[in-house]
């Protein structure tokens, strides 16, 4: 198995912990979070996470590229891929996302696999907004997900 490393990074919502392998980034882990018992150790792909997330609340960086070392079924995985392809700035939905992965009545199983997401923010769950364009569910919660969404848009 993959030792895994954490370190943390303080941002505009919080400090958040990263945690990794020497693959890549495996999750990224929200403000009150239950605490790790992961080293705390550094490694490049923490110090490139890091460094890409301060730029992002910099309002530097639209699109990230830290290796990602995901774990998950099939179907998640291929669904965390689809995240990295939602413009910076803009929402999708649910159901649309369904339809892009060739079925209307996976909206629900898209949205377990969103709310299972290990890495927000880099594949960015929090840009998929209800049919309605109404927030829903985020691990953050949603004043996160607004401040995300937010922030995006001054910075487009």
């Amino acid at each position: 198995m993959d030792e895994l490393r954490a370190t943390t990074v303080d941002t505009p919502i919080g400090t958040l912990t990263l945690v990794a392998t020497d693959a890549g980034l495996r999750e990224i882990r929200w403000p009150g979070s239950p605490p790790t018992v992961v080293p705390a150790r550094t490694a490049p792909v923490l110090d490139q996470a890091a460094e890409e997330l301060t730029d992002y609340f910099g309002g530097r960086l639209r699109r990230f590229d830290v290796p990602l070392d995901l774990v998950g079924t099939p179907f998640q995985l291929r669904h965390w891929a689809s995240l990295a392809a939602i413009p910076y700035g803009t929402t999708t939905t649910y159901g649309d996302l369904a339809v892009r992965q060739g079925n209307v009545r996976r909206a629900r199983a898209i949205g377990a696999a969103n709310g299972a997401n290990p890495v927000p923010i880099v594949l960015p769950c929090h840009r998929v907004v209800g049919t309605d364009g109404s927030l829903a569910g985020f691990g953050g919660g949603l004043e996160v997900k607004r401040l995300l969404l937010d922030h995006e848009s001054r910075h487009r």
